[in-house]
């Protein structure tokens, strides 16, 4: 074999242990990514215009309106790889051998998917109904992350609710403190 045989036979093997799809067909594996991918972004579209949040007098007479910017500095990094950490993961899910916790889990994605993007398209404006958000969200993602770890480790890590957002907010810190040196603006 020649080294670029050898470079091609790596990259099968990476994407096959990222995919978890060892003795999957091609079909079933980018079924599963089209099927995970276009969830995610019907949910992404959902979230930023189908639904407009509704406003009250009262709300801009207290001026108790819906956040409606996107995030800005390293939460704007950290929030899309969160969410394409939690697709890797579903796909990870999709490609586990047939069971009934598969299913579960897969079920449990796509809730936690269409609840986050309802809850983006609606905005919540008030301190309950923003909890009322976070825990829903927070809830389904770990009880996806749950069932996803039973199948398999590698899913269930990547699902993590702040377990993803943890890890990659500590790599960019150390990205940013090897940039610095440690020098610091204070």
């Amino acid at each position: 074999m020649t080294d670029i045989d050898d470079a091609i036979d790596d990259v099968r093997d990476a994407a096959t242990d990222l995919l978890n799809s060892e003795g999957r067909s091609a079909v079933h594996v980018v079924t599963g990514i089209a099927l995970t991918v276009g969830f995610a972004l019907l949910a992404h579209g959902i979230a930023s215009g189908a639904l407009r949040p509704r406003r009250s007098l009262k709300q801009v007479r207290d001026h108790d309106l819906p956040i409606t910017e996107k995030p800005k500095g390293a939460f704007s990094l950290i929030l899309p790889a969160v969410f394409s950490a939690t697709t890797l993961s579903a796909v990870r899910v999709w490609n586990a051998p047939p069971q009934p916790e598969r299913t579960r889990a897969m079920g449990l994605w796509l809730a936690a998917q269409t609840v986050n993007a309802v809850w983006l398209g609606l905005r919540p404006s008030s301190m309950a109904r923003q909890v009322l958000a976070a825990m829903s969200s927070a809830g389904l993602a770990a009880a996806f992350a749950h069932e996803a770890r039973k199948l398999d480790e590698g899913a269930g890590k990547m699902a993590a609710p702040t377990g993803s957002g943890v890890r990659l907010g500590n790599f960019l810190h150390r990205k940013a403190d090897q940039a610095t040196r440690g020098r610091t603006l204070h």
